[in-house]
């Protein structure tokens, strides 16, 4: 199985979890060995790309800018491709920009995710039983581009990878371990960004921050 693979996976959950007129949003970033992984917890149609008519790249966050402000403030992104971005309403985005965006994502090695695949209409919370039916498959994800560093958002997503109650608040800064198929990963919670997290931009900003500098010190035995 490949990351190709798992696209015709989530477009089956897409099918029974998300909204029918939309497509699902898979990932985008560096594939082989980035420095982080980034996980949030599922898309919107807010994204462009969940488009039936999209043919670029089905990534998250194409189309937004919240979350831009917090790459380009942890200085993974182009000072460029920001403004670009900032200038840009979401009906503006094509997929040459969309392109160039996870171009600059690559040249940053990073890879973005979500934990859930499934596009919604809104942003409704979705219950834990629908993420982890895709908890499987994020830990395939992960096998095959074998991040140096996880980066979980929020306590829902938090919570379901690590299998244990998470508070963010209660955790920041701290190093969880994270065993998949017999390889050790550092994680590390944080808060939501964006929406109704958007307040708390500036925590996720100091804490991501800090885990840039310091986070790959923990001492992950393989």
């Amino acid at each position: 199985m490949n990351l190709k693979d798992l696209t015709k996976e989530y477009d089956k959950l897409q099918k029974k979890y998300g909204a029918k007129e939309l497509d699902s949003i898979y990932f985008g970033g560096c594939e082989e060995s980035p420095k982080f992984c980034f996980v949030f917890m599922n898309p919107t149609k807010k994204n462009i790309a969940s488009n039936k008519s999209w043919r670029g790249p089905k990534s998250p966050w194409i189309s937004t800018k919240n979350i831009w402000d917090l790459f380009f403030q942890i200085n993974l992104l182009d000072k460029d491709i920001y403004e670009k971005i900032k200038r840009k309403k979401g009906n503006e985005w094509d997929e040459f920009f969309a392109e160039e965006v996870y171009e600059n994502v690559k040249k940053y090695k990073y890879f973005i995710t979500n934990l859930g695949k499934c596009t919604q209409l809104d942003a409704r919370e979705l219950p834990n039983s629908v993420f982890e039916e895709y908890l499987h498959f994020l830990k395939k994800e992960i096998e095959m581009i074998k991040p140096k560093i996880i980066i979980l958002f929020g306590n829902q997503v938090s919570s379901i990878v690590l299998g244990e109650k998470i508070s963010v608040s209660q955790v920041r800064k701290k190093c969880f371990v994270k065993e998949i198929n017999g390889k050790l990963y550092p994680c590390y919670a944080v808060y939501y960004p964006v929406g109704n997290g958007r307040m708390n931009i500036d925590k996720s900003i100091e804490d991501l921050k800090w885990i840039i500098k310091y986070g790959l010190e923990e001492k992950i035995v393989n």
